[in-house]
């Protein structure tokens, strides 16, 4: 596939006009979702883009993604507790994944994903003082589609990016990311035990029994996390 990317000046003319707008907390969220949209345009074969950042409550969450399964494919990762944004931000390394289906780094989330339009992934680390406080990324519904050069596009936009989100973190950053992190390990804990349930009552394997779950969360319109701990609270103290 002959990919195309935007000229360096031009490319250098969408991060300026980015790093342009006021950093104020009104144009925050619009400077972001800019962004998002410049990685998209800049980014051949991609079909969305979007940030991962903490929120508030100490959360993993989205923000400024240009289409609504760029969010979906995100929260599989928050909920599972693993994914390509989550490793590109944990080892404050870009990740490249050419192909879900083949690709063994992430064995849930792919499993997760495997029915939506995602193949490839490219995902770089947003780094503020030495610090990765996020990820940047993009999606494509094709195999193959992302290789070396998509990953630099990547990194020379992750520099603007962080800037922006910095003025969003604060000085709780550590201790929002202590919270995250127990959030996302009760999340993951809540999901493991929501499948036992499952492999205990259908007598069923844990990829069939998180396959029961998705397609839950999906006809319910809830999170997976939600889904889970609907069901473990709903089971007695007996089990039965």
């Amino acid at each position: 596939m002959t990919k195309k990317h935007l000229p360096l000046d031009e490319l250098s003319g969408a991060i300026g006009r980015i790093l342009g707008l006021l950093l104020t907390e009104e144009k925050v969220d619009q400077a972001v979702q800019s962004l998002s949209q410049a990685i998209k345009e800049s980014v051949p074969g991609s079909i969305g883009a979007g940030v991962s950042i903490l929120d508030s409550q100490g959360r993993r969450t989205s923000t400024g993604f240009t289409d609504s399964i760029v969010e979906q494919v995100d929260h599989l990762q928050y909920d599972l507790g693993q994914g390509p944004c989550l490793t590109a931000w944990a080892s404050e390394e870009s990740v490249l994944l050419t192909d879900v289906r083949t690709d063994t780094r992430w064995p849930e989330w792919s499993d997760a994903v495997s029915a939506l339009p995602i193949r490839s992934v490219v995902s770089a680390p947003l780094m503020a003082n030495g610090h990765s406080i996020g990820a940047i990324k993009v999606y494509a519904s094709e195999t193959d589609v992302f290789d070396a050069s998509s990953t630099y596009l990547m990194e020379l936009f992750a520099s603007p990016a962080a800037t922006l989100l910095s003025h969003i973190q604060s000085a709780e950053t550590p201790r929002r990311i202590s919270e995250g992190l127990q959030a996302a390990l009760y999340s993951r804990d809540v999901v493991n035990r929501a499948c036992g349930i499952l492999m205990e009552r259908h007598k069923t394997t844990h990829e069939r029994a998180l396959q029961q779950l998705i397609l839950q969360s999906r006809d319910k319109n809830q999170s997976l996390q939600e889904v889970s701990a609907e069901l473990v609270a709903g089971i007695p103290a007996n089990g039965n």
